[in-house]
């Protein structure tokens, strides 16, 4: 080959290595930073508000950089579809969701590995017979009175699913009544003040001046997160409350500081 020859070859690969670099970066760069699996499985009551809830997730997850799935399959809770997710979230499901004990165990074995989850709104509503799972949210749902606007405070300054929230956070949505108070077992991240709306439920009372709607904390080896907002289709598109499950999410996930210790304060 003659020396203009290989200097034209040469001048070739020199300018291949910069394209063939930037496509694995492009590639390295679009590789999703955790796994999310959305459940909505219904049994009782059903929110109209799924749909909205899922394309949010979807949508938060494409803005931060992780995979979000979406199913209610309950055959995806066994052992090797979970190992894929750091997080997996329970979107407004009620009644059973979870109604085969095989599901149960691994969804147990998923947290008891470290696993996170996130429950919103009416996950609270869920697996009344298990009582692991019960442990898991923090408290069960009882009742609510009607949907209307309420004042949240705001009280667990220093983590991700707070940052950014105001203080004094009114907004509407429906209130839940919980049976029983998650403190002391949980970090309370939010309260409602019960003076800023009726918050007697149907069947009679109200929790009182310390009224929990948001909390997290560590449970057998996992983490957990639980928002009682979301009942709304509007929630979904809330950029503060979007701001509130995207911090939950993360932190479950392993992706944002969990300091959600009961003791915690910041």
């Amino acid at each position: 080959m003659s020396r203009r020859g290989i200097v034209a070859l040469l001048s070739a690969a020199a300018l291949a290595l910069p394209l063939a670099a930037t496509s694995a970066t492009t590639a390295h760069a679009a590789a999703p930073a955790f796994n999310v699996l959305v459940f909505s499985r219904t049994t009782g009551y059903r929110h109209a508000s799924i749909p909205d809830g899922i394309a949010a997730i979807e949508k938060l997850g494409q803005e931060h950089g992780f995979a979000v799935d979406a199913t209610e399959d309950a055959t995806r809770f066994n052992d090797a579809d979970l190992a894929k997710y750091q997080a997996v979230v329970f979107l407004s499901t009620t009644g059973d969701p979870l109604d085969q004990q095989s599901e149960k165990d691994a969804f147990q074995r998923y947290i008891e590995h470290g696993g996170g989850f996130v429950g919103i709104h009416a996950a609270a509503d869920s697996g009344y017979t298990w009582a692991w799972y019960g442990g898991l949210v923090g408290a069960y749902f009882r009742d609510h009175p009607a949907i209307q606007q309420a004042t949240v405070n705001v009280v667990g300054q220093g983590t991700a699913a707070t940052k950014g929230l105001p203080n004094r956070w009114t907004r509407t949505d429906e209130w839940y009544n919980y049976r029983s108070d998650p403190r002391p077992d949980v970090r309370v991240l939010a309260t409602l003040d019960e003076r800023t709306y009726n918050p007697v439920g149907y069947s009679g009372g109200s929790m009182g001046a310390d009224h929990p709607i948001s909390w997290c904390h560590p449970y057998d080896g996992g983490r957990s997160f639980y928002t009682g907002m979301g009942h709304t289709s509007e929630s979904y598109t809330d950029p503060l409350f979007l701001s509130h499950i995207l911090g939950g999410i993360e932190m479950t996930a392993g992706a944002a500081r969990f300091n959600c210790d009961p003791e915690s304060t910041g």
